[in-house]
């Protein structure tokens, strides 16, 4: 056997198993796009803000204000209003009130305005974002009525009945209500007049008039006696 043989014996011929096809790295850009920041802290303290649209149109709202101070913050708000230059979404700011007549002590009568919803005033306006931040940033004013921190606008019967109130014409001028520290039930003593300290109990309070109905025991009768406020006292 010659070497050539030999060596074509010892020396198989091995295949060689062709390179897997290697799939490219996708390109790099250079300058990648920066991380976007970190959403601001969120308050937890702060009140919700309302869902609203800007095109909600204008309707009465309810705002609770500071006892004792609701002239004066209406009055803030309508120079907010004006500041900011949004006249535009806000109408009417109203504090309801209705005139009452009161007596000094030595029977003069004087006129004067008693707040119909102590702690309260109503605003003609749109509910919107910026409209909703101003009225919040507004001294005195700690909140809209309504549920989960979303405005509600008043029901009409309260819009007449609060805001709507029927004009004094002077031809038939409506009478002005007497403030009338007393109400049905309370026991009283006449101090002057007929039956001078005597006692009773009031049946009937008649603001419009002044007046209240005292019933007063007269020779062992229950007598209703028609006075003017001013001339009984609380016992």
């Amino acid at each position: 056997m010659s070497d050539e043989d030999v060596k074509d014996v010892d020396s198989p011929e091995t295949e060689v198993a062709p390179a897997a096809s290697e799939t490219p790295a996708p390109e790099t850009s250079a300058a990648e796009a920066p991380a976007p920041p970190p959403p601001a802290p969120v308050d937890p303290n702060a009140p919700p803000k309302p869902e609203v649209d800007d095109e909600s149109p204008m309707d009465w709202y309810i705002l609770k204000v500071a006892f004792n101070r609701e002239d004066s913050i209406a009055e803030a708000l309508r120079k907010k209003v004006r500041m900011e230059d949004m006249g535009e979404f806000f109408g009417d700011i109203v504090v309801p009130s209705e005139d009452v007549a009161t007596f000094t002590r030595d029977g003069k009568r004087r006129v004067s305005k008693r707040k119909l919803l102590p702690g309260y005033i109503m605003v003609y306006m749109s509910i919107n974002d910026d409209t909703w931040f101003l009225v919040r940033e507004v001294g005195g004013i700690s909140d809209f009525t309504g549920s989960a921190g979303k405005p509600m606008p008043m029901e009409p019967e309260d819009v007449e009945r609060f805001v709507n109130r029927p004009a004094v014409d002077d031809e038939d001028e409506t009478p002005i209500k007497t403030a009338i520290p007393f109400k049905v039930g309370d026991r009283v003593r006449v101090k002057e007049g007929n039956f001078e300290n005597q006692e009773g109990e009031v049946d009937v309070v008649d603001e419009a008039n002044g007046r209240v109905t005292v019933i007063i025991n007269i020779f062992g009768r229950s007598v209703p006696m028609e006075l003017d406020h001013w001339q009984v006292e609380p016992l």
